[in-house]
C-alpha cells in the first residue's frame, strides 16, 4: 500500500532506529550474563578455571563466526522482519538455557543436589569442570546462531530506512545499545545472581528477547508498505537513488545481488572483513574479561559495590561518547564536502586513536581501579565509534541487496578475531598465573604482566586495521552490479 502524502514529514524511520537499539541492548545483555557470573557464582560451583571461561568464550565466538558465514545470506534471503524475528527467537531461547546447564550436569554425574557440586575435589571435581563447559558449550552454540543474525538484520533495516548521509548517526545511535547492555549489565546481573541465583539471571534477561518480538511483528514493514511512513519521509529515505520524481516507488525494480563467491573478488569486501578482524576480538575481550580483570587484580566481585560502580562507569563513559561517533562523519559530509566514505574513514582515523589510551590501564591501575576502568572506557568508546562508521561504510559500497551477506561475512572474522584473542588470553592468564615471578613484562610479574600484554595488542589493533584498509580502497568506489 501507498503510504498517504502529506506536506509533513513523518518520522517512522527513528521509530525503527529504537527497535534496532531496543535488540541490540538486550544481544549485549544476553551475552553479558556470563562473564558477569562466572567468576563469583559459576566457577565455585563448576570449579572453572580462566583457562575453562576462555574456552567458552574463544569457542563461542568461533561458532558466532561460523553462524555469521550463513547469517547474512540469511537475512538476505528470509527478508529484515522474518529474519530478524527468527533471529531474537533462537538467541533468547539459548539464554534461557542456560539455567539448566547445572541441573544437567548434576543429572549426569549422579549428584542429588546442585550445592554438593562446590564441595567436589580431585578427579570428581576436574569431571564436573568438564561436564558442565560442555553444557555451557552448548547453550553458546545456540546462543551464537541467533546473535549473529543480530548485525546484519540491524544494517539491513538501516539501508532500509535511512539515506546514505544519516547512515553512520543511525548506525551508531542502534550500536550504542552495545553499550547500553554492557551498562545495564552490571548493575541488574549481579544483583540478580545474588537474590536469586545466577540461574534466575539468564531466564529474566533472556526473556526479555521475546518481549521485542511482539513489537518487531507490530512495528515493522519495509518503508514503502509501512503506513506509518508517508510520501514526504519516503522522499528523503530514498533520496540517493534520484527517483524523487517518481511516484508510484512499488514500480522501482530491485537491485541485483551479488553471488555469494563474487563478493569476495571486491576490495571493498577485504577491507571490511579486516577492519571487523583487528578490531572486534579487542571489544569483547573487555565485554568478557573486564569483571574478571576487577575480581583478580582488585579484588572487587562482580556483585559488590565498587565492583558494580568500576563496571558501571566503564560502560557509561562507551555509552555517551560512542554515540557522537556517527556524528562526526556527517560533520564531514555536509561541512567539509566530503563523499561518505572519506567522511567515515576519516573518522575512523580519529577513534582509532582512543584505543592507545589503553596502554596506560595497568600502569596507573597501581595507583587505583578507577584508572583501568575510566581508560578502558575511552578505549570501547572509541571501538563502538570506529565500529558504527565501519558498518556504514558498506551501505556506501555495496547495493542493498547484498548488505546482508556482507555484513555476516565480517562479523565472521570479527568472531574470528575475538576466539583468538579470548581463548588465547585464557590459556595465557593460567599460564602466567603459575609462572608467577618467573614472568615478567613492562615491570610487572604473573597474571599481571599477561593483562599487560593483551592490553597493549588491543591498543594498536585499530590504528593497524585502518592502515590496510586504507591501502586496500584508498578512496570512494560503489560496486555497481549491472
Amino acid at each position: 500500500m501507498t503510504p498517504i502524502s502529506t506536506t509533513k514529514m513523518s518520522n517512522f524511520r527513528w521509530v525503527i532506529c529504537a527497535l534496532l537499539f531496543l535488540a541490540t541492548t538486550v544481544n549485549y545483555m544476553d551475552r553479558q550474563v556470563l562473564s558477569l557470573t562466572w567468576k563469583d557464582f559459576i566457577a565455585p560451583e563448576f570449579h572453572w578455571t580462566d583457562a575453562d571461561y576462555g574456552t567458552i568464550t574463544g569457542l563461542f565466538s568461533l561458532f558466532y563466526a561460523i553462524a555469521n558465514l550463513f547469517a547474512g545470506k540469511f537475512i538476505d534471503w528470509m527478508g529484515t522482519k522474518k529474519g530478524y524475528l527468527i533471529a531474537i527467537f533462537v538467541w533468547s531461547t539459548g539464554a534461557v538455557l542456560h539455567a539448566g546447564c547445572g541441573w544437567a550436569a548434576m543429572q549426569i554425574e549422579g549428584y542429588s543436589s546442585v550445592a554438593e557440586l562446590g564441595q567436589l575435589t580431585g578427579d570428581a571435581a576436574v569431571a564436573i569442570a568438564t561436564i558442565s563447559v560442555y553444557l555451557f558449550l552448548s547453550c553458546r552454540l545456540i546462543l551464537a546462531v541467533g546473535e549473529a543474525g543480530n548485525f546484519p538484520a540491524a544494517i539491513k533495516a538501516t539501508a532500509e530506512y535511512f539515506p546514505k548521509k544519516d547512515r553512520a548517526f543511525s548506525t551508531s545511535i542502534f550500536n550504542s545499545g552495545a553499550s547500553v547492555g554492557a551498562l545495564a549489565a552490571p548493575a541488574t546481573i549481579p544483583l540478580l545472581a545474588r537474590a536469586w541465583g545466577w540461574e534466575m539471571a539468564f531466564i529474566i534477561i533472556g526473556v526479555l528477547g521475546y518481549v521485542w518480538m511482539g513489537l518487531w511483528m507490530w512495528l515493522y514493514e519495509k518503508p514503502r508498505q509501512n503506513k506509518r511512513v508517508n510520501q514526504a519521509e519516503l522522499n528523503y529515505i530514498e533520496q540517493d537513488n534520484d527517483l524523487a520524481d517518481v511516484q508510484d516507488r512499488d514500480a522501482v525494480k530491485e537491485e541485483k545481488a551479488i553471488p555469494f563467491f563474487k563478493c569476495f573478488t571486491y576490495k571493498q569486501t577485504w577491507a571490511f572483513l579486516v577492519g571487523k578482524f583487528m578490531t572486534d576480538g579487542v571489544w569483547w575481550f573487555f565485554l568478557f574479561w573486564a569483571p574478571a580483570y576487577f575480581s583478580d587484580q582488585y579484588g572487587y566481585t562482580s556483585d559488590s559495590t565498587m565492583g558494580i560502580l568500576l563496571i558501571f562507569t566503564l560502560y557509561f563513559i562507551v555509552t555517551v561518547l560512542s554515540i557522537g561517533g556517527g556524528y562526526l562523519p556527517k560533520y564531514f559530509v555536509e561541512n567539509r564536502g566530503m563523499n561518505p566514505y572519506l567522511g567515515s574513514m576519516r573518522a575512523m582515523l580519529i577513534f582509532a586513536c582512543f584505543p592507545v589510551l589503553g596502554l596506560l590501564a595497568q600502569p596507573l591501575g597501581a595507583y587505583s581501579a578507577w584508572w583501568p576502568a575510566i581508560l578502558i572506557g575511552l578505549l570501547g568508546a572509541g571501538h563502538q565509534a570506529w565500529s558504527a562508521n565501519l558498518f556504514s561504510t558498506i551501505g556506501d559500497m555495496f547495493p542493498k541487496s547484498t548488505i546482508g551477506t556482507i555484513v555476516g561475512l565480517g562479523t565472521m572474522t570479527g568472531g574470528l578475531g575475538s576466539m583468538a584473542i579470548n581463548m588465547g588470553s585464557g590459556q595465557f592468564f593460567t599460564w602466567a598465573a603459575e609462572q608467577g615471578a618467573a614472568f615478567s613484562f613492562f615491570g610487572f610479574e604473573g597474571k599481571p604482566a599477561a593483562y599487560m600484554v593483551v592490553f597493549c595488542i588491543c591498543a594498536v589493533a585499530y590504528l593497524i586495521g585502518w592502515c590496510i584498509m586504507k591501502a586496500l580502497v584508498p578512496k570512494y568506489k560503489p560496486i555497481i552490479v549491472e
